[in-house]
């Protein structure tokens, strides 16, 4: 059956049509709907993107759970989106603080400071995200670039927070575990995790002032890379007489990936976690999910003191952030439910 011209007109007007190599005897048609295509999103991933609770922390068990976060991801490029990722690198840096602990007290390697350990967990993260994100591209027929910037991130050395160890590093520890490493490292400090239980080591977490790598991020953007930037919050430094020097702490990455999310211009900042959404009162008998909120009645309920400190909290606040620097949206949600999240069916959205 024939369609008369205008009909044809119409539909191509409304509709994109895009064609991608399927294999080498099929070519596979994309409809994409032109409010979703050229979205840009920064997605900041959550540790269980990388490591799950009770896993050892093994390259194989991390590289496995990339993979999968992966296919998450690229069911979103598919859809047309751009986007441009930052992650986590809490349990990651923790264990590559205790690996050069390690090295220096049996075969006496000096063991590097902390920003030093940020760079290389940035460094084998990024490669974990392009080896399984290229892969899922590459199968879906899809040519895009994948690209890790090494970041750095400027914090000002007299940040309160160098005197107030917040940010959770490392695995969770037992009790006796805890007072064990402390015995052997008495200038750690540890706090409590009484939601998820156990103990965890802290370390100064300063508020992220400006990226360093902007320029060299911003360009690969807008060439079309997917570019993997500001990993584990960036590493830490600050401006001295002598140059830019590294500092022994870790940045947010959620705050840090609102700075990200602002300087690319993305129209949507997601945060990706292990529970569904903000909630009020959570973990009480009477806890709430915050679905959808403007910033300011949320600054309210930071006020109040609903959000735990070294978690929700600083989730909140970047949220808070991205949307009174200009953003759309920005949106909390479950690692599984990011495209609902994007359409509005799943998480907490924050709007100006």
């Amino acid at each position: 059956m024939l369609l008369p011209l205008k009909l044809l007109l119409k539909i191509f007007q409304k509709v994109k049509v895009k064609y991608q190599r399927f294999s080498p005897n099929y070519l596979r048609v994309t409809m994409n709907c032109s409010k979703s295509s050229n979205e840009l999103i920064v997605v900041a991933l959550g540790g269980n993107a990388l490591l799950k609770k009770g896993q050892s922390g093994s390259f194989s068990e991390q590289f496995d759970n990339v993979k999968k976060t992966a296919k998450i991801l690229a069911d979103l490029i598919e859809k047309g989106y751009r986007i441009v990722i930052t992650h986590g690198n809490g349990p990651q840096i923790g264990a590559t603080l205790l690996r050069h602990d390690a090295g220096r007290r049996v075969y006496g390697i000096p063991a590097f400071p902390m920003d030093v350990c940020g760079a290389e967990t940035q460094g084998f993260i990024g490669y974990m995200i392009q080896q399984a994100l290229g892969s899922e591209l590459k199968r879906r027929g899809i040519n895009r670039g994948v690209a890790t910037i090494v970041t750095r991130v400027l914090v000002d050395h007299n940040d309160p927070a160098f005197k107030n160890p917040t940010k959770p590093v490392g695995p969770f520890y037992t009790k006796g575990e805890m007072e064990k490493i402390k015995k052997e490292h008495p200038e750690y400090v540890f706090k409590e995790d009484k939601v998820r239980g156990g103990w965890r080591r802290v370390v100064p977490s300063p508020d992220p002032k400006e990226i360093l790598e902007g320029d060299a991020i911003k360009a690969l953007v807008n060439s079309g890379f997917i570019v993997v930037a500001s990993g584990g919050g960036g590493i830490p430094v600050v401006e001295t007489d002598d140059g830019i020097k590294g500092v022994e702490a870790v940045i947010d990455k959620d705050l840090a990936g609102e700075r990200l999310a602002s300087l690319v211009g993305a129209d949507k900042f997601v945060i990706l976690t292990d529970i569904d959404g903000a909630y009020l009162n959570f973990g009480k008998p009477n806890q709430k999910k915050i679905e959808k909120i403007r910033a300011e009645e949320l600054r309210k309920y930071v006020e109040e003191g609903h959000f735990a400190e070294g978690s929700m909290l600083p989730k909140i606040l970047a949220t808070i952030r991205f949307v009174e620097n200009g953003g759309k949206e920005a949106i909390i949600a479950e690692l599984t439910q990011l495209l609902q999240a994007i359409n509005g069916e799943a998480g907490t959205h924050v709007f100006p």
